[in-house]
């Protein structure tokens, strides 16, 4: 409770330092982008970008940049949330860390008229009438490249251990799906997908997925025991760059693997290129990373939350923004971001 009255204080303050919604003809609209959490490096990112715009639309706009401090089950980003809503924002982009709490406080959102976009992270199917557009990758599409860089190394199948977020994100489940997915080669029905129990030679391991709840320390911890517990490992993937994000105890770990990444009989395949992960890559802590772009994120948010205010039309849903795949062979002139 300490924490959320410490945010709503955030939101208010913000919002006195610039033009409160409804106030003056040539008004700063108010635009709220919210993190699953703000201690995270990617999402860092995705703030610049929206600062970007907050500079180059020249006080038309302020960039209210807000959410939990740190990693949870989603329950306090749901009341931040909840409190831009009752503060009367004049648009949020959300990254919902649990879909389906966001969606039951979006809701409220709709019926006050304040325009919804989700980024990085979507809604459920069902709920996806409560948002304009989601504005990110396209996460499946992770997941499938994440699997096509561990079948180029291991073409006749084998053990893996995925390693996800929260149970209930929906970008990591639609990642999960497109892992699975690719490695069975055949299509499932609905995210995280079916899991690998022989399908095509893969099999996932007992213990696994692994759920990190984008606690990056406890990422670097289940990455160690799991390797440990099974030494034939075929491929440990995750589908976020959560243990890599704390770069020295993620060194620390990848470097007892290094020569097995090396001669290829383990397939380490990360999402995300934050450039702390092309410094692993280059080496040699990886075999591949499939990356996002968050400084877009954040900064097409932006404009298209000011388009809708202005009246003009909606973004194409869903806006797409493209990524990545970093491999060795490429990896001293791949994006990072």
């Amino acid at each position: 409770m300490l924490k959320y009255l410490a945010g709503a204080a955030a939101i208010a303050l913000a919002m006195a330092a610039g033009a409160h919604p409804g106030v003056a003809a040539d008004k700063k609209y108010v635009f709220a982008l919210v993190p699953k959490n703000t201690n995270n490096p990617f999402f860092d990112l995705a703030r610049d970008g929206c600062k970007k715009a907050e500079a180059e639309l020249k006080g038309a706009i302020q960039c209210l940049y807000i959410g939990p401090d740190e990693h949870g089950g989603g329950e306090e980003e749901v009341q931040v949330v909840a409190d831009l809503i009752a503060k009367h924002v004049d648009g949020i982009a959300v990254s919902p860390s649990n879909a389906a709490a966001m969606a039951h406080e979006l809701v409220e959102a709709k019926k006050q008229g304040i325009p919804v976009l989700t980024f990085d992270s979507d809604l459920l199917p069902q709920d996806k009438h409560l948002r304009i557009a989601f504005v990110g990758t396209h996460n499946y599409e992770i997941g499938v490249n994440l699997a096509k860089m561990v079948m180029a190394e291991k073409p006749k199948g084998g053990t893996i251990c995925i390693q996800s977020g929260g149970a209930a994100a929906a970008n990591h489940n639609e990642r999960m799906q497109g892992i699975r997915d690719t490695l069975a080669g055949k299509e499932s029905s609905e995210a995280p997908g079916i899991r690998l129990t022989g399908q095509n030679g893969w099999k996932e391991v007992d213990g696994c997925p692994l759920y990190t709840n984008d606690d990056f320390t406890v990422a670097v911890q289940q990455m160690e025991d799991i390797l440990g517990k099974y030494p034939n490992l075929d491929a440990f993937v995750p589908t976020g760059g959560f243990p890599e994000f704390i770069e020295q105890a993620y060194k620390n770990v990848a470097t007892k693997f290094k020569s097995k990444i090396a001669d290829h009989s383990l397939v380490v395949a990360v999402a995300d290129t934050l450039p702390m992960q092309i410094e692993e890559l280059k080496m040699g802590l990886a075999s591949g990373n499939v990356g996002q772009r968050p400084f877009e994120m954040g900064y097409k948010a932006m404009y298209f939350l000011k388009d809708i205010k202005d009246g003009k039309a909606p973004p194409k849903d869903p806006t797409y923004t493209g990524l990545d795949v970093c491999t060795p062979k490429n990896v001293d002139h791949c994006i990072g971001g």
